[in-house]
């Protein structure tokens, strides 16, 4: 398992450099100045001075050729170094550290959500195939579906506000226990939810036909036994891995729901270092969003010989 874990590690940093030669390339290329956006938001005609401009642009490394700055930024980020924030001057490690928490503590209550509420009904919907239960579960999942983060969030604020007047717009970040999260935390875990159920109805539905089913329940065995210890188990497997790869859908969901609601995550300071083109800043958050989707894909790896022992098998005959 070990050397499995390296060599998938192996391979992946040649995919994150691509993907970090992508956006800085986008960056470098892209429209927008971030030092002459720096001196438009500036009072006075301060603008118009471009000695001052191409001064601060060279103390920033920013006259540079492309391949010399991506090979310097890669060299700084192998030591540990981020840089600095072109508008703020903060160090993009301390911005990010300070944001990050938020947005994995958000995103670990989603993904817990999502488990414990799509899994359940999902499985109610398959062995009630064909009902009105069935059909109520999978419109309701297909309504949430498509339904974006950027218009659930505001409607539902709105909502709240509107059947009950005395309670406070849930805005703001207080702590993973703080009732304010509740909110947020339902409307990212919207489509997350709705692609789940889907999966375990999938999934339930294909188990259902097997003859260890069949088998179980000619003789006897209650239903409930036979969801849970003969059902559940293969129909888990395809659904861990759907929930590695929802971690897609989150982190995009993340970026809306947290500028909504004034949760002080990664989303935020996302659109915050795309509206100052603050590239440092787009870039670290882009290799941690990388790296956070590889690292649970590999869980999902890790996980899938747990739940099926077939997949260990086959993984030690190659």
């Amino acid at each position: 398992m070990l050397r499995y874990v390296l060599t998938r590690f192996a391979i992946w940093i040649p995919s994150v450099l691509v993907v970090m030669l992508a956006v800085y390339a986008l960056a470098f290329y892209g429209a927008g100045d971030p030092i002459k956006l720096i001196f438009l938001r500036a009072p006075g005609d301060v603008a118009y001075n471009p000695q001052r401009i191409e001064a601060i642009r060279e103390s920033a490394g920013l006259n540079r050729p492309f391949i010399e700055q991506f090979g310097l930024y890669i060299w700084n980020l192998l030591h540990g170094q981020f840089g600095n924030s072109l508008t703020s001057g903060r160090a993009v490690w301390a911005m990010v550290s300070a944001a990050a928490p938020v947005s994995f503590q958000l995103a670990l209550c989603s993904i817990i959500l999502t488990a414990v509420v799509a899994i359940p009904l999902g499985m109610i919907a398959a062995l009630n195939q064909n009902s009105r239960l069935d059909y109520a579960i999978l419109g309701s999942a297909l309504f949430l579906w498509a339904i974006p983060a950027y218009v659930a969030g505001p409607l539902l604020m709105v909502g709240l506000i509107v059947l009950l007047p005395g309670v406070k717009v849930p805005y703001g970040w207080g702590g993973i226990l703080d009732i304010r999260i509740l909110l947020p935390l339902i409307v990212l875990s919207f489509q997350p939810i709705a692609l789940i159920v889907r999966q375990t109805r999938a999934a339930v539905i294909e188990v259902l036909s097997e003859d260890f089913v069949r088998t179980a329940r000619a003789k006897g065995v209650p239903e409930i036994i036979v969801a849970l210890r003969h059902i559940l188990r293969p129909v888990l497997t395809p659904v861990v891995t759907q929930l590695g790869l929802i971690m897609i859908t989150i982190v995009n969901g993340a970026i809306f729901v947290e500028l909504v609601f004034g949760l002080p995550g990664l989303g935020r300071l996302t659109v915050q270092a795309l509206i100052n083109s603050d590239y440092p800043v787009i870039l670290a958050i882009t290799l941690i969003g990388s790296f956070l989707v590889m690292v649970s894909n590999l869980l999902v790896d890790v996980l899938y010989p747990l739940l099926d022992p077939r997949a260990n098998d086959s993984r030690r005959s190659r």
